[in-house]
């Protein structure tokens, strides 16, 4: 009968074998921490990526497909679907009965964004360098109401303390002058009922 424990290859294939299996644990805990540092790299990219995140560019990505529900400085709750968006500034549509019309709302007048559905995620997947050109990322909202102005178009200015009727008559530094007029009636002296200065700060919204 043959005797393995003579055997003088044995100890060496024990202490192989012995190894082999300390080698695999640590190769297994460098791959253990290395996941753990990517992960912490990633969690890291993504904070950081978030911080770059602002509202309006979260609020132009949940309501360019289905209207993003905005909650104004008033309590009153605005539906837009949102097209354009600047320094201080969101613009879109928002249905009015059976029509729907053009919505400007400055950025401080959003007392909150309450998202549906699939819009938090979308919202979240917003970037701040692709969600907007460089140059309309930088206009501001007296750009937006020069333009009004020039158009000679009628609004419907919305304010913290009411809405008013009219047509936008100049456009100062951080106001406007309103020519307050019924909706409808195109801008003439004998249908304006007085001069409105209205400070940028009070208004909610602007619908054209």
């Amino acid at each position: 009968m043959e005797n393995y424990d003579d055997d003088p290859a044995r100890p060496v294939s024990v202490a192989t074998m012995r190894w082999d299996e300390l080698f695999a644990d640590i190769e297994s805990q460098l791959e253990h921490e290395l996941d753990l540092e990517r992960q912490g790299i990633a969690a890291e990219e993504e904070r950081l990526r978030l911080a770059r995140i602002a509202l309006r560019d979260r609020v132009l990505a949940m309501g360019r497909v289905d209207p993003v529900a905005l909650v104004l400085d008033d309590g009153s709750l605005l539906a837009l679907r949102v097209e354009s968006a600047g320094r201080d500034w969101i613009a879109g549509r928002a249905d009015a009965g059976a029509a729907s019309r053009a919505v400007v709302v400055p950025l401080v007048a959003v007392a909150a964004v309450v998202p549906a559905g699939g819009q938090l995620e979308l919202g979240l997947g917003a970037s701040s360098e692709e969600a907007l050109p460089e140059l309309t990322a930088r206009l501001g909202l007296g750009f937006v109401l020069r333009d009004l102005c020039r158009r000679r178009a009628g609004v419907e200015l919305r304010t913290r303390i009411g809405t008013v009727h009219g047509t936008i008559d100049r456009v100062a530094r951080d106001h406007l002058d309103l020519a307050e007029h019924d909706a409808g009636e195109a801008r003439r002296d004998a249908v304006v009922r007085r001069i409105r200065l209205v400070p940028f700060d009070t208004i909610l919204c602007v619908r054209a």
